[in-house]
């Protein structure tokens, strides 16, 4: 029997990372009419909501201005009563002091259908994304768990400082970073041995993450020393003696590297999961899109006569276009009939896969000129008519090379780029002027001719004082073109190698 419609769910979105959340929080996510979320929620989770939901920012940020509770309270009760799906989205755990508990009981109350879905707690991967483990069987056998801030409805503190104190080998504080000295005090006061190890870990699980050591008497000063801010979770015990040996995520080579990525928007997501892996930031700020071509019909006609003996594609952004035409006519992968394809490079070749296509030659080298001698290799093209569906501006090597062997090659403008929005040539002014990023990527020469356009008199701005990478030589011919050094070009010319090289070269 199915659920009512008009329910909420109490959702926990983990402590940051927006890989860190479960299947089922997703899955309720797909299914939300209304989406109130906090402060803390990575944007990123938030894509798992189907267009059509309504996505509202209720803050719930300590030390930040945010929605009033009651209000909250309300808003669920009176969707819900609408017949709607309501995904109370929350940092970490819901019941975790993340007020999930009241907002149930509310509900409750309020005869609303309510379902918990459990979140990653802050706790558990500040401490692993730090290096810290909670228990260790030399070390701490026991965890304690408090918040440094109480309901303000409570006549007085409920914490017995002078139990809680050495109640357990490893102390966890929560919303601590106001009052850490004070904490620190009341512990010694308490019996807490001041030698004892403590860290203060702030944006757990992001790229933005850092980490301060010290001991009981000394880490207050110590995190006001570097300055570290909320969100942040206080550490006590001998167990913070570990961080040296099992630390991991800030001991990568791109950890904290913010890195811009001015691929389409369509290819960032892959490109900023690969940079999140490797503990870098991706700036995201597309610096072409792909439309249409100008005239359509030479694509059209391609598609409609067909019969050709070879069909080769040299960009997923290519197999798109022509697929997208090919069910445009009613027809699919079999009106390439007979034809050999040929696929630059391993991303255009998984895009035919996703069309039940596999490709026939996939060249070493990723270019035309690669591409050109893998198809002469397998045979004489005499005679062979061949169709290359492609950005209608190119470089004319892989045509010019096979009609000189006989072949009769159709290029048929496929999409065409076109420059940024004006809000990601902002984006990107803005971070290349005030030095915001570490390293700018380059995934096609339309991305260095268009980053340099939105620079433009300022395009000098790039020569120094950042890290280069482009995807391949052609791409880095065109940057070097404009007095661009570059940096970082990998052997395989993905964005999986470009952000394998780029880790290689900061390593």
């Amino acid at each position: 029997m199915a659920k009512p419609r008009g329910r909420v769910v109490l959702c926990g979105a983990g402590p940051g990372d927006p890989e860190l959340v479960s299947l089922k929080a997703v899955r309720r996510l797909g299914e939300a009419d209304l989406v109130l979320y906090d402060a803390l929620v990575h944007p990123d989770v938030l894509r798992h909501a189907p267009a059509s939901a309504v996505l509202e920012f209720v803050g719930k940020r300590a030390g930040r201005p945010s929605e009033r509770q009651e209000r909250i309270n309300a808003r669920m009760v009176a969707a819900a009563r609408e017949g709607k799906l309501v995904v109370r989205l929350k940092g970490g755990d819901p019941y975790l002091f993340g007020r999930g508990s009241e907002e149930a009981e509310h509900l409750a109350a309020h005869g609303v259908p309510f379902e918990v879905v459990p979140g990653v707690p802050s706790s558990l991967a500040a401490t692993a994304y730090a290096g810290i483990a909670l228990t260790h069987r030399a070390r701490s056998s026991s965890v304690l768990y408090l918040t440094a801030t109480e309901s303000p409805d409570k006549d007085r503190s409920s914490h017995e400082w002078d139990k809680l104190a050495t109640a357990a080998e490893t102390l966890v504080i929560f919303m601590g970073m106001r009052k850490l000295p004070e904490l620190m005090r009341l512990l010694v006061e308490h019996g807490r041995d001041p030698a004892t190890p403590a860290a203060v870990i702030e944006s757990a699980s992001l790229p933005r993450q850092r980490c301060v050591v010290g001991t009981v008497a000394t880490i207050g000063e110590r995190a006001r020393a570097a300055g570290l801010g909320l969100p942040a979770l206080t550490v006590i015990g001998d167990v913070v003696a570990l961080r040296e040996t099992l630390r991991w995520y800030d001991a990568q080579p791109l950890f904290g590297k913010r890195v811009l990525v001015t691929r389409p928007a369509h290819q960032s997501d892959e490109t900023a999961r690969l940079l999140r892996e490797e503990g870098a930031e991706a700036v995201l700020a597309p610096a072409i899109r792909i439309v249409g071509p100008r005239d359509p019909a030479p694509l059209r006609e391609a598609v409609a006569r067909m019969g050709y003996d070879w069909i080769v594609l040299t960009s997923a952004n290519g197999v798109a276009a022509l697929f997208e035409e090919i069910a445009r006519q009613g027809r699919d992968a079999r009106a390439l009939g007979g034809a050999r394809v040929c696929a630059i490079g391993p991303a255009t070749a998984e895009a035919l896969r996703a069309h039940g296509v596999r490709a026939d030659v996939i060249p070493d080298e990723y270019r035309g000129e690669g591409a050109a001698e893998a198809i002469l290799a397998s045979g004489d093209v005499r005679g062979r008519r061949v169709l290359l569906p492609r950005a209608e501006v190119a470089r004319e090597a892989l045509p010019d090379l096979l009609r000189e062997r006989g072949a009769h090659v159709d290029v048929v403008p496929a999409y065409r780029t076109v420059g940024p929005s004006e809000d990601d040539a902002a984006t990107i002014r803005d971070v290349i002027h005030r030095k915001l990023v570490d390293v700018v990527t380059f995934t096609s020469p339309s991305t260095v001719r268009e980053v340099a356009g939105a620079l433009g008199a300022h395009a000098d701005a790039l020569a120094e004082g950042f890290t280069l990478a482009c995807i391949g030589p052609v791409t880095a011919d065109a940057a070097e073109a404009r007095g661009w050094p570059v940096h970082v070009v990998p052997t395989d010319y993905t964005a999986e190698g470009l952000v394998d090289a780029l880790r290689e070269a900061f390593a």
